[in-house]
């Protein structure tokens, strides 16, 4: 029988291990080198961007991306994202946010539980320009409607993208 010490240090160990496999790097260089439209990294294991080209994917699957969010509208892109993300190895997620109008509170949550469910499995978030992607991490981030919480929210946004969807949004945000 193994004494009480040994078992503790065996399941440490084993918790470590463990840690560890869900460790995924990416390749940074290798991404950078794609040349991607408006990429952000605002996360050792997200990446945020405009829309990827077909060759793009096949880059970012090399470099380590396992996932792939898209806040795009099946009518914005003319060939099947999905399958060329699947044919990749990777696994193709879909939250389609049609403009400014699309960004809601809704959106937002379901992008955070999205991610929060991949934990820290390599994840690419894209839209046309990345805009999208800041502006729903804006609202994600929102604590409070105080000056400070939405400065804080909104230097969160521009970590992900969020450049011209700015002022429009805060406009929404801001009581008239």
């Amino acid at each position: 029988m193994k004494s009480p010490i040994k078992q503790g240090s065996l399941f440490a160990l084993l918790l470590i291990l463990a840690a560890c496999a869900n460790l995924q790097q990416l390749n940074i260089a290798a991404i950078q080198s794609a040349d991607l439209n408006n990429l952000n990294i605002p996360q050792s294991n997200a990446l945020a961007s405009g829309q990827p080209t077909q060759e793009q994917l096949k880059v970012l699957a090399d470099a380590g991306v396992k996932h792939v969010i898209s806040l795009r509208r099946p009518d914005e892109i003319d060939w099947d994202e999905r399958a060329v993300v699947e044919a990749n190895g990777m696994q193709f997620h879909s939250i389609p946010v049609a403009g400014l109008a699309g960004v809601t509170k809704a959106n937002a949550t379901k992008l955070e539980d999205l991610l929060n469910s991949l934990g820290n499995v390599p994840v690419l978030v894209h839209c046309g320009s990345s805009n999208r992607v800041g502006a729903l991490k804006t609202l994600a981030s929102l604590d409070g409607q105080d000056s400070a919480s939405l400065e804080a929210a909104f230097a969160e946004g521009r970590r992900w993208g969020l450049t011209r969807l700015e002022q429009p949004l805060r406009e929404k945000l801001t009581p008239q």
